[in-house]
């Protein structure tokens, strides 16, 4: 009865994120009331393996006793401060201290936020402030890449090279240039290898950069690998090759590691899994294992010094946030990396991450839905296709996906659908009988659609 209600309320008051409104009033929410390691159960007691750790976040599953613990241990004994005009507090301090052994950019310094929304943000104001102090306040540019999401502030949006994000809002994309999408499935020429599929991205971006003008580019913001893009896994080589190319040009490279920080690609950070040295990152999500809002920037020291010279001319560096810095949400950070280097979360991650991909491969490969298969460490895409043959995609209206992630649910599994892409994040707590259960209803749903399209009659090709 309660939950009936909640449902009610949520529906006629709640405006959710990323949702269509009236499909939502029609269907309403599916609520989750508990979590169990890496699943979760509804309001009506079912229960579903989270293939997606809630959004690309819960790495250590929904209910570790441990930052519950570290949550409430410093919530009792400072609840909130700030870090504004030199205060600071002793979790604050002691993730600085956490993150500057890990950081692969070495030194680094950290700036905090609560989201990576704001993460992007704050890098983006950085790259400008750092190019202004140098004289240079025309170079001011971002380059971004089709298919990109870098959040859902103002400028995380505009930054985010999808369609949705755009045109309805209005924003003012003007300064933002769109690389293309480093995904060798779709954009490949065809016989082209992977290594010559990464120099025609570099040249294609370095005649981007000269058409545009070099003096007028600051950075360019980039995913490791593209989550909410469709699980794009670069080339090898992708990187190192187009890191050269903004380094003639004296142009910034922001790592966007909201999704691939903390072992998610196999390494500790993404920009060490695809080889290349940012001038700033950013983390979130992972950071906290999502129990809490919190996201930090390491700036490289070269960046650093620019902007700290500048802002002691003018006497402050004018940016920050209530909340930078939180005592509750370090503290809870603080322990969240404590348990992944006692995991051991790299090799974690490459385990688990190897079983899922040989799984995947190995059950869906034949699919007539199934068109790739990639990912790296443990994170996976599967994108969905009309025609394996050609590589046909569904057309945007089809919602093929979203038949897909409904028949994972019937079946106990929870994974996202970004329309012709499937994509998988497991936590790093699922079992391996969770990891098979996860493919095993995969394959199970993609079944069920297959054969509700044939009998509506959709030709499947391939």
């Amino acid at each position: 009865m309660l939950s009936n209600s909640l449902a009610h309320i949520d529906v006629a008051y709640h405006l959710h994120p990323q949702t269509d409104p009236r499909l939502h009033e029609n269907r309403g929410p599916l609520l989750i009331v508990e979590g169990k390691g890496a699943q979760v159960v509804d309001s009506s007691g079912r229960q579903y393996i989270e293939g997606m750790a809630g959004l690309w976040c819960a790495s250590l599953g929904f209910n570790e006793p441990r930052l519950a613990e570290a949550a409430q241990r410093q919530i009792s004994r400072l609840g909130t401060y700030h870090t504004f005009n030199h205060r600071s507090n002793e979790p604050c301090v002691q993730l600085v201290d956490a993150l500057s052994t890990l950081s692969p950019i070495q030194p680094a310094h950290f700036f905090f936020a609560n989201s990576g929304s704001e993460a992007s943000d704050t890098m983006v104001k950085f790259a400008w402030f750092y190019n202004a102090a140098r004289g240079l306040p025309d170079k001011r540019r971002i380059i971004s890449r089709s298919g990109a999401f870098h959040g859902s502030t103002v400028m995380g949006a505009a930054l985010s090279g999808l369609p949705h994000m755009h045109g309805a809002f209005n924003l003012p994309t003007n300064e933002i240039l769109y690389a293309a999408q480093p995904l060798a499935y779709r954009n490949a020429l065809p016989g082209e290898s992977d290594a010559d599929f990464a120099t025609r991205l570099a040249e294609e971006l370095e005649a981007l950069i000269l058409r545009e003008g070099p003096e007028t580019i600051a950075a360019m913001i980039a995913e490791p690998v593209m989550a909410a893009g469709g699980v794009a896994v670069p080339p090898a080589d992708y990187f190192p090759k187009i890191q050269a190319v903004l380094r003639r040009h004296d142009i910034l490279l922001l790592s966007d590691e909201v999704v691939c920080g903390f072992g998610r690609t196999g390494n500790w950070f993404g920009s060490q899994t695809f080889g290349f040295q940012p001038d700033m990152l950013s983390v979130a999500k992972g950071l906290s294992s999502g129990y809490v809002p919190i996201a930090a920037v390491a700036v490289s020291d070269a960046v650093y010094q620019v902007i700290a010279d500048e802002a002691h001319g003018l006497g402050v560096l004018g940016h920050g946030f209530t909340y930078s810095g939180h005592p509750v949400t370090a503290a809870v950070a603080v322990e969240a990396l404590r348990i992944y280097q006692e995991m051991d979360v790299v090799e974690v991650a490459r385990r688990l991450g190897e079983q899922l991909q040989t799984g995947l491969a190995h059950t869906l490969r034949d699919h007539p839905l199934v068109g790739d298969i990639r990912g790296v460490g443990f994170i996976a895409g599967i994108e969905l296709v009309a025609n394996r043959r050609s590589r046909e995609g569904f057309e945007r209206g089809s919602r093929v996906g979203a038949q897909v992630e409904r028949a994972c649910l019937e079946r106990g599994l929870i994974i996202r659908n970004m329309g012709n892409t499937i994509a998988l994040c497991p936590p790093y707590v699922i079992s391996v009988d969770e990891v098979d259960a996860l493919v095993e209803r995969l394959r199970g749903a993609l079944d069920k659609v297959a054969d509700d399209l044939t009998r509506d009659g959709t030709v499947l090709g391939g």
